[in-house]
């Protein structure tokens, strides 16, 4: 049972570091490298100048902190088949179980422990002292025990183990991994789930129902309603949007920008194969390319939203206003150029 688990571990582990070779390449490696070193600068900047009024700093540490509570999941490594063929050697899974929920617990109190430290100089910039900031320490710590004492009793019922939660629960732990490659790569085992959102139906008016435009009409309702796609296409705005607001050099906002800007469009080009499934989209009496320019113009409409929205929150918080024009030339060279190159790869493979 140990080898079992200890193979599949290992598995997963080696695909996650084959994408991370991808996440980590050099460009993004340089914009991490500065990101950071902005970040630090920002932060000896508010040490120095420290506010008088500490509610705001009090109310970010509390934020950071349900949101590091939150953060990590017990990682079981199940899978669907083992409900049949483990179910034998029930008792053994369970201890299996427990194990995983201890080792799990200790790097995510490792992980949190870290992220903490980085705060202890505002707890001494607050006349609160290292005492009161070990004791933050050690109460996050004793909430991040009960919370997955808490997950890992779900596991378990009156007669035994819930195949059926325990499993659903990984599957969700490595989709979420899975997702974040999916942001640089191609990723394989990444589902989607398709949810209508009919709120949204008046969207679907923009495109004529016409025959020219069935691929424009069916890539838009299959953003509309993909469950990963349009989530992530708000999360990437929202971000986007923070970045233009709470950033104050115009020109590390505008980069920042159109970082979340390329991931979007490189994500919206999975839509390309939301239909491969369905081979009657091979007997459409239509011409050839149709089905890219559809997509192209619903990644262009799409992103001209997306950009309209980033342009009208810029011209109100920045007072570099040229800094819009690179946002504006960079934009339009990711949607010019580098869309119509991936798109001719997806073609062409």
């Amino acid at each position: 049972m140990k080898d079992l688990f200890l193979k599949r571990k290992q598995a997963f582990r080696k695909e996650c570091v084959g994408y991370l070779r991808y996440v980590l390449n050099d460009h993004f490696v340089l914009f991490l490298l500065v990101l950071i070193g902005f970040l630090a600068y920002q932060y000896s900047q508010l040490l120095q100048h420290f506010p008088e009024n500490h509610w705001p700093i009090l109310l970010f540490l509390g934020i950071v902190s349900v949101l590091l509570l939150a953060w990590g999941g017990i990682a079981t490594y199940m899978e669907e088949p083992d409900k049949l063929f483990l179910l034998v050697s029930e008792e053994e899974v369970k201890s299996h179980l427990k194990g995983q929920t201890v080792r799990s617990l200790v790097f995510w109190l490792f992980v949190q422990t870290l992220f903490l430290l980085l705060f202890a100089p505002l707890f001494l910039a607050m006349g609160y002292g290292l005492p009161v900031f070990f004791i933050y320490v050690l109460l996050l710590g004793a909430g991040k025990y009960l919370l997955f004492r808490q997950k890992a009793s779900k596991f378990f019922t009156d007669t035994g183990l819930d195949w059926d939660f325990v499993i659903s629960q990984e599957s969700k732990r490595k989709q979420v991994l899975l997702r974040f490659f999916a942001l640089f790569t191609q990723v394989k085992g990444v589902s989607n789930s398709v949810k209508r959102r009919a709120y949204l139906d008046f969207i679907l008016k923009v495109v004529q129902k016409v025959p020219s435009k069935i691929w424009q009409n069916l890539y838009l309702r299959s953003y509309l309603r993909n469950g990963d796609l349009f989530a992530l296409s708000l999360r990437l705005l929202f971000l986007s949007l923070l970045a233009l607001v709470f950033i104050e050099q115009a020109w590390i906002a505008t980069a920042v920008v159109v970082l979340f800007n390329y991931l979007l469009l490189f994500q919206l080009l999975a839509l390309y194969h939301a239909f491969d499934y369905q081979y009657l989209t091979q007997l459409f009496p239509l011409e050839k390319g149709k089905k890219e320019k559809g997509l192209k113009q619903i990644i262009l409409g799409v992103g001209s939203a997306v950009l309209l929205l980033e342009l009208l929150v810029g011209a109100v918080v920045f007072q570099e206003k040229i800094a819009l024009l690179a946002l504006v030339g960079a934009s339009l060279f990711l949607q010019l150029f580098y869309l119509p190159y991936q798109l001719k790869r997806l073609v062409d493979e």
